[in-house]
């Protein structure tokens, strides 16, 4: 049994061997605030309510890794990478995405790959010199005029044909809007 004898102070009141025992108690009281981290979470996965929705590899990775409550910390020893190339990849501007990363993260996130990877990396994923061989092949072009139509060098477009590089998102936006 509690009694109350001031502001916020309390005596327990307890029977002990037939005595009565008395103990002071205080009640703090103050109120619960979240971290700003879980704010943070909590507000994004607010204004992005269905992953399918979602456009960005970066707003991907922020919405799983928020919505099973995981620390970038966390997300990068799992995937074996320091915690601020995580973090890299939940900024918006980041064009690639390590292929080998991204599989060992969506297997955390119990997603599959695909479903984390914007058009771009989709792209490079499925094998870029295969699908650039094809379509310019479809157009009945050679590598120097096609090189040309794009505007690269045509050394450079060997290379993406032999995927010895990859494609700058800047030269497939340019390829995407010539299909």
């Amino acid at each position: 049994m509690c009694a109350k004898v001031g502001e916020g102070m309390y005596l327990m009141v307890r029977k002990e061997d037939g005595k009565t025992v008395y103990a002071p108690m205080y009640v703090h009281g103050f109120k619960v605030v979240q971290s700003r981290k879980a704010l943070e979470a909590g507000r994004f996965l607010a204004e992005n309510p269905e992953f399918e929705k979602i456009k960005s590899t970066a707003d991907k990775l922020k919405w799983c890794r928020h919505s099973l409550g995981l620390m970038q910390k966390e997300v990068a020893e799992y995937a074996g990478i320091y915690r601020s190339t995580y973090a890299s990849y939940e900024e918006i501007g980041r064009d690639y995405y390590p292929i080998e990363i991204i599989q060992k993260i969506a297997g955390l996130f119990g997603v599959d790959v695909a479903d984390l990877l914007d058009e771009y990396n989709s792209f490079l994923y499925r094998g870029q010199g295969k699908q650039i061989r094809e379509h310019r092949k479809m157009r009945k072009m050679t590598q120097t005029e096609f090189a040309k139509m794009l505007d690269v060098p045509v050394g450079t477009l060997k290379e993406w044909e032999r995927d010895r590089i990859f494609m700058s998102k800047k030269s497939w936006e340019r390829l995407v809007k010539k299909w």
